[in-house]
C-alpha cells in the first residue's frame, strides 16, 4: 500500500514521535510511505526509516491559512504521481487540507485525533474528519462521540505504540554510563519530557518542588523540552528560588538517552491524549507520578503501574513524588509492571498492525 502521512512540522513532539514511529512499522511492513509536512529537527530521522519526505509549507494555525491552499496542486499532483492509496492527517490543518486533495483525487482519507479539541462553529460546519477517525486513547475517542456526534463505527480506538527496542538497554549500567555524561551522580532526579506550554502543567510541578525538597534536599527537577512558556517557566523558577534545584535542557531526539538517569519521571498534564513520553518512560522502566486526566489513566493504574494525582493539584503530586522515592521497591515493582504493560499493549508492533487493517477497510471502499 502506498501512504501519505500528513502534518504541520515534524519538530519534536507528540504528533511527529506518532509519525516516525508509525512510518518506521509501515515500512517494516513493506509498504511504501510518504509524510508532507513542514521541515523540522525530525527530519533526518524519518529518511533514515527509508520514508519520504514532502517539504509543504503549512506550519500554519488557522485551517483557513492561504498556505493551505498555495499548497494543494502540488499535494495534488504528488498523489496523483506517485499513485497513493490513502490519506492520513494528523492536525486539523491537515484534515482540511487532506478533505480538499481527496476530493480532487478520488482517494480515501482518514485522519488521527491526538487529544482533545473545542467544537468551534467552523469546525462542526466543516468537520474533515475523513472517511474514519482513530482516537488514541478512550477518553478521546468518547471526547470525538459526545462533543463531534462523530459516529461510534466511525471512530476505532488504536493507541499509540512505541518501538520498544529503543529501551532494551535501559539497565542499571545503562543508567551509570549516562549519569556520568550528564554529570547527574548522587541526587535523585525527577524528570519531564514535554513541549513547554500551559497544557502541560509544569508550572504545577515546579511548585510541587519545595515539599519534595524538604523531604529530599538533594533532588534535582529536570525539564526537558522546549516551547512558549520556556521565560515564564525559568523565572517562576527563579521566584520560587529554585535556580540550583532545577535544570533545563532542550528537547532531545532520542528520549532513551536521557530517561534512564530519572528517578520519577512526571507528567502533570491539565490535558492529555495518552502521553507517548510517559509510555517512554514505562518502556524504559522509569517509576511514574502523572495527573489522572484524559488518557493517562489508560496507562497508569493508581498503585500498580504508577500513581495518579488529580489534575492541577502541586500538593498531591509533591506527595505522590515523594512516595515515589521514599519507597523505591514498591517504586520499582509499579515500574516492571509498567514496563510489562507496555510491552503488551503499546507495542509499535500492534499499533502497525490495527493500523494497516484500519486502512485496508477504508482503501477497499
Amino acid at each position: 500500500m502506498k501512504i501519505l502521512l500528513m502534518a504541520n512540522h515534524l519538530n519534536t513532539g507528540g504528533i511527529s514521535t506518532y509519525l516516525l514511529n508509525l512510518s518506521r512499522g509501515l515500512a517494516r511492513k513493506g509498504h511504501q510511505v510518504w509524510v508532507a509536512c513542514g521541515d523540522g529537527n525530525c527530519v533526518e530521522l524519518l529518511k533514515r526509516n527509508g520514508v519520504h519526505h514532502v517539504r509543504m509549507d503549512i506550519r500554519v494555525k488557522s485551517e483557513a491559512h492561504p498556505k493551505i491552499f498555495f499548497a494543494l496542486p502540488a499535494m495534488v499532483r504528488m498523489i496523483k504521481t506517485e499513485k497513493i492509496d490513502l490519506i492520513h492527517a494528523n492536525t486539523r490543518v491537515t484534515q482540511v487540507m487532506a478533505a480538499l486533495a481527496a476530493r480532487l483525487t478520488g482517494k480515501p482519507f482518514v485522519s488521527t485525533c491526538h487529544g482533545f479539541f473545542n467544537p468551534r462553529r467552523f469546525r462542526r460546519m466543516f468537520p474533515c474528519w475523513g472517511k474514519g477517525v482513530i482516537a488514541i486513547s478512550h477518553g478521546v475517542r468518547e471526547h470525538l462521540i459526545k462533543d463531534f456526534h462523530l459516529l461510534p463505527s466511525s471512530v476505532r480506538l488504536i493507541p499509540n505504540g512505541i518501538d520498544l527496542d529503543q529501551f532494551a538497554m535501559a539497565g542499571a549500567r545503562r543508567r551509570q554510563e549516562l549519569r556520568r555524561q550528564w554529570k547527574s551522580q548522587g541526587h535523585p532526579i525527577v524528570g519531564i519530557i514535554a513541549r513547554l506550554s500551559g497544557v502541560k502543567g509544569i508550572d504545577v510541578l515546579i511548585n510541587a518542588m519545595p515539599a519534595v525538597l524538604a523531604q529530599f534536599p538533594r533532588a534535582k527537577l529536570w525539564i526537558v523540552g522546549e516551547g512558549p512558556q520556556l521565560n515564564d517557566l525559568r523565572n517562576l523558577v527563579e521566584t520560587k528560588g529554585l535556580s540550583t534545584a532545577v535544570r533545563f535542557e532542550p528537547v532531545i531526539n532520542r528520549s532513551a538517552d536521557i530517561l534512564p538517569i530519572f528517578d520519577v519521571f512526571v507528567m502533570p498534564s491539565l490535558q492529555e491524549g495518552l502521553g507517548l513520553s510517559v509510555m517512554e518512560a514505562q518502556a524504559a522502566g522509569i517509576p511514574v507520578v502523572a495527573s489522572d486526566v484524559g488518557g493517562l489513566p489508560d496507562l497508569i493504574e493508581d498503585g500498580k503501574t504508577g500513581l495518579l494525582a488529580p489534575p492541577g493539584n502541586s500538593d498531591a503530586l509533591a506527595q505522590k513524588i515523594i512516595m515515589m522515592l521514599k519507597g523505591p521497591q514498591r517504586a520499582s515493582a509499579m515500574a516492571a509492571a509498567a514496563k510489562e504493560q507496555v510491552a503488551a499493549k503499546f507495542s509499535l508492533e500492534q499499533m502497525t498492525s490495527e493500523t494497516v487493517n484500519f486502512y485496508e477497510q477504508y482503501s477497499r471502499r
